[in-house]
């Protein structure tokens, strides 16, 4: 099952005052950016964070997954927690550089 619209929609809403938030269609799945930064990867209506050391306390209980095969291990983010989530994506974009431009 594939993200809907919707599910991308509410988690922007839920972390909505952290940044410039955007999102990106990617492999039929999305990628939600802070201030141009990649913070949080949505597949199948699952909002995932990578498994960073400036998280690691806080994400102690967190569920563990992976958005796709071949992925590494990510922290499952309980979206429905709105205060949670601000806290962790502040951490996360603090830390997470914004891409390089891919030349072509």
């Amino acid at each position: 099952m594939a993200t809907t619209n919707e599910y991308i929609k509410y988690i922007c809403e839920q972390i909505n005052g952290v940044g410039e938030i955007r999102y990106k269609k990617m492999f039929g799945e999305f990628m939600v950016y802070v201030n141009d930064k990649p913070v949080i990867i949505v597949c199948n209506n699952v909002p995932f964070v990578k498994k960073l050391d400036c998280i690691t306390e806080k994400m102690q209980n967190a569920e563990l997954g992976y958005p796709y095969k071949g992925a590494k291990e990510h922290y499952v983010l309980d979206i429905d927690n709105s205060e949670f989530c601000k806290s962790i994506i502040t951490e996360i974009e603090k830390v997470t550089p914004v891409p390089k431009k891919k030349k072509n």
